[in-house]
């Protein structure tokens, strides 16, 4: 898979990003701390994948939207502008959750902030995993992470803060 097929992503494996947007590694680990689950069912999976999805119609966003837990996929859509290398994305994105137990767009802020980037220092497939923006860890209180949100077809920044929208939103969480 080459990266060019997407535009909606950078050129570059991890595309630098304008420091005054970008979140500080504490205000990442904030959000994972503060955008936690009771429990997580087929319904709630449901409920969310559907605010993503009317969230996305509303603003013309072209992308793809998955929720998994526990190796299920429970929810998935695809709207209109996104593609089939969007899947492609959301699966490397959601590996990277699995993996680490952290966002995705989290794991590749750490390894920047080491002053590398994750396809350097990671050791891992580039083709299998990507930490880039846009899969958010879904933890439940005393339990831990059991799945992922994933969403893709923004630069990496926005699907972050996509998913992060929906689920203060979802859990009715202040910023």
């Amino acid at each position: 898979m080459t990266h060019k097929s997407n535009p909606s992503h950078s050129q570059e494996l991890t595309p630098k990003i304008h420091p005054e947007l970008t979140p500080s590694l504490e205000e990442l680990e904030r959000e994972e701390r503060r955008l936690v689950f009771r429990q997580f069912t087929h319904d709630d999976a449901w409920a969310l994948g559907s605010l993503l999805v009317g969230m996305a119609r509303e603003r013309q966003a072209p992308v793809a939207i998955d929720i998994h837990r526990a190796g299920q996929q429970l929810f998935h859509a695809a709207l209109p502008g996104s593609t089939p290398d969007n899947d492609a994305w959301i699966e490397r994105k959601r590996r990277v959750v699995e993996r680490y137990g952290s966002a995705s767009y989290l794991v590749g802020a750490r390894f920047r902030a080491k002053g590398t980037t994750f396809e350097e220092s990671s050791r891992l497939d580039p083709d299998t995993y990507a930490a880039h923006g846009g899969s958010f860890p879904i933890t439940v209180e005393g339990v831990g992470v059991i799945g992922a949100v994933t969403v893709s077809g923004l630069p990496q920044l926005q699907d972050h803060r996509f998913v992060v929208e929906a689920l203060e939103e979802f859990l009715g969480k202040d910023r």
